[in-house]
């Protein structure tokens, strides 16, 4: 019970010296890289940059502990960290000390939702979430960000919110009242981010911009010619205390937590299963909710704002050689040891070095190579895709993901209204049947219309089925000919509901005034209880069902023809 609870005692069985070094190098590594990242992204969140360290230390540990990941890299994300910002922003009503209680609110509120979905073994939730949706949204979320940045970047007070227009057209009115030096800086860091990504990888490039863009600021005395810097960094460790719990504002950031619990668990479980898959273990999805949910709601007692799994942070870690959970308990002794000892020395941090970081981080995640992939395979899931990310640009965030999530649903309606369907004929020589329409060589059987049916039949598609042997019975077009028998093909049926029951026995009352013998074949155990629960296979007669269409066929022929005229039956295949 205790290792279902706490999964780093797993990890850590045969732990060694050499499993030692490689936690130790991979923490360090990721501490470091988490300490510029984690103060950009609560300028994404709204937040004092000190709050990203605070979302760095205790989420960290608690993961650490019971996360069934052994490379996942928890803390802030920039998804995660804007939805906080549109959920919190327009409830503070730009009282900073209101928005930090209201932003602890919602970690608590999020980490209860996550706990709860996870012991309720609620993960399947998620999959409402497709990866089209995801995809728009993310991507659109990137372009948001982005341009939320732009502001520390120019050093120009630019209009907050998702409207991405609005905020460009108002820098282009401000043109003029662009601080140079604060521009060069952040375009500076950008380059130099792309520089070491590309020619020197093994430097941790935020650090690095964060280390020059200081040194710059406090050597030439930046400050005192505009330039915005972090300013007073608040040193030691966040102290314990309790989120304030207000009904009014529990129900306002409902929406916003239900999002950011669904979205950042996504996020989460997308990357654990990645590395778990490369490095040949499994990861319990129920059980990477509980975490990430004890994860939120012990940060919220520890002046956290609501954190996940991060993608990149999560890429570094494998690749510096984390082996468990251990790797993350020494992320989190670093960020306590800067919390410290080292807060001083971000005085002089200008805030384009964080915008640059952040522009530079959120790039990859608009998925344009998606958008083309999605144009090739399915133009259906491209709609998703374009509808989420729209409706993220023109309605907000909260609204673009619902709306995603809406677009799914009705997709998924569609595609189960219109099943795939074929009327199959014989291959020449075997006793297989295939689709008259995808296999030329097939040959019809005169008389005898074979109705291969690719799904699972509900009241979603009772029209559908309905249309197509109305329109097989009873062909309208000219020189149309009537069959004498219809075989339905259930092989691939692997359920009923009472709406297909009912619409089957109004089918087989048209198919008797139509002179048409219908026979069926592979109907599956289950399929066929409720077919006897509600007497269906006695209306139809027991002589009618088969194994194989072959057979079903040949009983058929039979029925036309007379038995003495009949072949006697083949060993059956269908495929």
């Amino acid at each position: 019970m205790i290792r279902r609870l706490l999964p780093i005692l797993t990890q850590v069985d045969g732990y060694d010296r050499g499993r030692l070094r490689s936690d130790l190098a991979a923490g360090v590594t990721v501490g470091v890289m988490l300490i510029p990242q984690g103060m950009a992204y609560a300028l994404i969140a709204g937040m004092p940059p000190i709050y990203g360290l605070y979302a760095s230390l205790v989420p960290i540990v608690v993961y650490a502990l019971m996360g069934s990941s052994r490379q996942l890299a928890v803390g802030p994300v920039a998804i995660v960290s804007l939805l906080v910002a549109a959920g919190v922003a327009p409830l503070a009503d730009g009282d900073p000390e209101r928005y930090v209680q209201l932003a602890l609110l919602l970690a608590l509120m999020v980490g209860v939702l996550q706990l709860g979905m996870g012991l309720l073994r609620f993960g399947f939730l998620t999959n409402f979430l497709s990866h089209p949706v995801l995809a728009g949204f993310t991507s659109a979320a990137a372009l948001i960000i982005g341009a939320s940045q732009l502001r520390h970047l120019v050093g120009v007070e630019l209009p907050g919110g998702h409207e991405v227009h609005r905020i460009v057209m108002s820098l282009v009115e401000q043109a003029g009242q662009i601080q140079p030096i604060a521009l060069t800086l952040g375009i500076g860091g950008i380059v130099l981010l792309l520089a070491l990504r590309r020619w020197l990888p093994v430097v941790p490039g935020a650090l690095a911009l964060v280390v020059v863009a200081t040194g710059l600021v406090w050597v030439l005395d930046l400050q005192a010619v505009g330039v915005q810097v972090v300013g007073e960094v608040p040193g030691g460790l966040p102290a314990p205390s309790i989120p304030a719990l207000e009904m009014q504002a529990v129900m306002d950031l409902l929406p916003a937590a239900l999002t950011i619990a669904l979205v950042g668990f996504m996020e989460s479980i997308a990357v654990a299963k990645v590395y778990a898959t490369r490095n040949r273990y499994d990861v319990d999805a129920n059980q990477e909710l509980v975490a990430l949910g004890a994860a939120n709601v012990a940060g919220a007692f520890f002046r956290a704002f609501p954190t996940t799994g991060g993608f990149s942070r999560t890429a570094v870690n494998d690749r510096a050689g984390a082996t468990s959970g251990v790797a993350a308990l020494v992320s989190a002794g670093v960020i306590a040891l800067t919390l410290l000892l080292l807060t001083d020395l971000f005085y002089h941090l200008p805030n384009a070095a964080l915008a640059a970081i952040i522009m530079v981080a959120v790039a990859g995640l608009v998925d344009w190579r998606e958008a083309r992939h999605l144009w090739n395979t399915d133009r259906q899931d491209l709609a998703m895709f374009g509808v989420t990310f729209l409706a993220t640009l023109t309605l907000g965030i909260e609204a673009g993901i619902v709306v995603g999530v809406v677009a799914s649903l009705v997709a998924l309606i569609y595609r189960s209204s219109r099943p795939h369907v074929a009327v199959c004929g014989r291959l020449p020589g075997t006793d297989s049947f295939r689709s008259l329409a995808r296999n030329p060589e097939a040959e019809p059987i005169p008389g005898v219309t074979v109705f291969r049916i690719d799904a699972t039949l509900s009241f979603a598609n009772a029209e559908f089925l309905r249309d197509w042997v109305r329109e097989l019975a009873d062909p309208q077009g000219p020189g149309a000919e009537a069959p004498a028998a219809l075989v339905f093909d259930f092989h691939a049926v692997n359920g009923v509901d009472s709406t297909i029951l009912h619409q089957l026995d109004e089918l087989m009352d048209f198919l008797d005034d139509q002179g048409v013998e219908p026979h069926f074949a592979g109907v599956k155990g289950p399929v066929m209880d409720r077919f006897r629960r509600v007497g269906l296979d006695e209306r139809i007669g027991r002589d009618r069902f088969h194994l194989e269409v072959a057979q079903a066929v040949e009983a058929a022929l039979a029925g036309i023809r007379g038995p003495e005229l009949s072949p006697e039956p083949r060993g059956a295949h269908v495929g």
